[in-house]
């Protein structure tokens, strides 16, 4: 007997059901994936699995004594109290009956602290929004469940602490239910997949990138099918049109076959639409975006009315330390570091927003700035969905292309009905397309995205990579979403705690198979400007295979190279005219500036078409 199972079940708030007489069943030691766009019902089915809610129709079967333990997508708002308190509410009083039993007690609460790596004697309220997390997950595990249902359960982790929970649960050996969008942690950890869509279940019996060519396969099959039938139903509603020829041949059979044609087709429920994005950029920034020079800065370590506040005097912690960057024109740099490392505040100091307490922060000509707040605080909760993009207008430009504000919401996918309710009915993937679809509304050719992948769905979150990888403008991203990082970046802000910020070449994995190839003492000084090809024992450099974005680089060099020449010629040709210098000196210095520029821009770039073909 399977050890959870649903057998036809259905349930609806309104509208079409959510779910739709669903049946499967999961055995024991299986660790299972939920997938399905937004608004699917993978949070209302682990919440029925849990036992919170009965569905409409259908039943829930679990064998006998089988426990379950629940993390749900936010950390509840009302615990505090000691760490060691809060896990221990999560056994039964029942397991432990009689004073002889407490020992045992005491012991099973320590035995998952000491898994969980936590501090027994700690606040709840005191820790970070990871630690917090974990104490949670070991309140679910210390009674021993037999399954485990984990709602997002690497949402808001750092990087550090998304690796250590795929460590756990692979260890851990239990059966395991998890929705997520971390692409990375669905292949290390799942041995099969079900997807809810449209109100229907498949079951996929494989890893994520299997399921993803089968998919494929089966959403082709399925546009395939659904033409040939409304091909057939076209056929016989042109003949049904006829009416004369369909009384007289008293094709009963015929007028019956169309009635259940049209039934069936009433009855299909189309695929949903996907994301519809566009970025307007109307002008390009200059050359130079951002220049940073030994910028510090660092915290208060006295909290000021419970906020801390920025000083440089005793007490302080530092959180910035003698920072020097130069952004240009078209990178795309990602920041890495663990919560409360100070990624949020080194976005800050390069966006102006922050004063360093030294060095100083330099902007670039002609900057258009959007940036996405992982808060989300510029959406007014008081404003509907229409108000807090169109801010009173009734269309928005995008490109030098006006469009109506509601069929742009509609890209979003945003339903008519949906646009005008206040965004406090929004789900957190919803509240994330909308500070998006408001921020591409406006034209930028530097994109700063803090965290933008919160709540996201996979084929939303793999739209927005699309769109930001042929994005001409620069980008700084924050994100602990390792494939997200991987497909984006070509090059990485690492903070690893020490307020020195480090630079490495290339994305998430470039990192750390640098850091792999390092050796040990040098693993967390030394910069990726010189450790790109690290020595073997031999002497001999070591062969690093370039990354997705560093081939794509190599490729587009060479027309970057042309185009620079020819301005650089376009240039010479006018400075050898004798009319040239009969203009005012400050265009003649200009163009000589310039000429100057030019040179550099090429030595620089024939120097990284040879560093990439290397």
């Amino acid at each position: 007997m399977a050890l959870i199972s649903a057998q036809e079940v259905s349930i609806g708030f309104g509208g079409l059901p959510l779910l739709e007489e669903i049946s499967f069943q999961i055995e024991r030691g299986e660790r299972v994936g939920l997938l399905g766009r937004n608004g699917m019902g993978k949070s209302t089915l682990l919440k029925m699995l849990n036992d919170d809610f009965m569905p409409h129709t259908g039943v829930i079967a679990r064998q006998q004594n089988t426990r379950v333990a629940y993390l749900p997508q936010e950390v509840p708002q009302n615990l505090q109290g000691r760490v060691a308190d809060i896990i221990a509410a999560g056994l039964l009083d029942s397991d432990f009956s009689g004073d002889e039993q407490r020992w045992k007690r005491d012991n099973q609460i320590q035995k998952i602290i000491s898994q969980m790596e936590l501090d027994g004697e700690s606040r709840f309220e005191t820790l970070s929004a990871g630690m917090k997390r974990r104490v949670v997950l070991a309140r679910g595990l210390v009674c021993n469940p037999d399954l485990l249902l984990l709602d997002e359960p690497t949402n808001h982790l750092d990087i550090q602490a998304i690796d250590w929970l795929e460590d756990f649960l692979k260890r851990w050996g239990g059966t395991l239910l998890f929705v997520t969008h971390d692409r990375v942690f669905l292949q290390k950890l799942t041995t099969r997949i079900i997807e809810l869509d449209r109100g229907k279940v498949y079951d996929w019996a494989c890893d994520y990138p299997t399921f993803l060519e089968r998919k494929e396969a089966m959403l082709d099959a399925e546009q395939t099918s659904n033409a040939l039938f409304d091909k057939k139903l076209a056929q016989e509603e042109q003949w049904i049109r006829k009416g004369i020829e369909a009384r007289r041949t008293r094709n009963e059979g015929r007028v019956l076959a169309l009635k259940k044609l049209r039934q069936q087709r009433s009855e299909r429920r189309e695929l949903l639409g996907k994301v519809k994005m566009q970025i307007g950029a109307e002008k390009r920034s200059g050359r130079l975006v951002i220049e940073a020079e030994n910028v510090s800065y660092s915290y208060s370590a006295i909290a000021q009315g419970g906020v801390l506040a920025a000083g440089d005097g005793g007490g302080s912690k530092v959180i910035i330390r003698d920072f020097t960057t130069t952004i240009q024109r078209g990178d795309k740099i990602g920041i890495v570091g663990a919560n409360g490392a100070g990624k949020t505040t080194l976005l800050k100091l390069l966006m102006q927003q922050l004063q360093p307490q030294q060095g100083e922060v330099r902007h670039g000509t002609n900057l258009d700035i959007v940036y996405f707040d992982q808060l989300r605080t510029q959406l007014d909760e008081t404003k509907s969905v229409l108000d807090n993009v169109g801010q009173g207008r009734d269309t928005v430009t995008i490109n030098g292309r006006t469009r109506n504000l509601m069929g742009y919401l509609e890209d979003f996918l945003f339903t008519r009905d949906r646009v005008r309710a206040p965004i406090t009915a929004l789900s957190g993937g919803e509240r994330n397309r909308l500070l998006l679809a408001r921020l591409f509304a406006m034209p930028a050719n530097l994109i700063i995205l803090d965290e933008p992948t919160n709540d996201l769905d996979i084929e939303t979150l793999e739209i927005l990579e699309s769109l930001l990888l042929d994005y001409e403008g620069t980008l700084l991203l924050v994100s602990h979403d390792r494939a997200f990082l991987n497909n984006l970046v070509t090059s990485a802000l690492i903070l690893d705690g020490s307020a020195d910020v480090k630079e490495f070449v290339g994305g998430y994995e470039d990192w750390q198979k640098q850091l792999d190839e390092a050796p040990a003492s040098k693993a967390t000084t030394k910069p990726a400007s010189t450790t790109q090809a690290e020595s073997k024992a031999d002497g001999k450099p070591a062969v690093r295979k370039l990354s997705y974005n560093e081939k794509r680089e190599l490729e587009e060099l060479p027309q970057r190279i042309q185009m620079i020449e020819e301005e650089q010629y376009q240039l010479t040709v006018k400075m050898e005219a004798p009319s040239f210098y009969q203009q005012e000196s400050a265009i003649i210095t200009k163009a000589v500036e310039r000429l100057a520029q030019i040179h550099e821009e090429l030595s620089l770039a024939y120097e990284r078409w040879a560093e990439l073909e290397s």
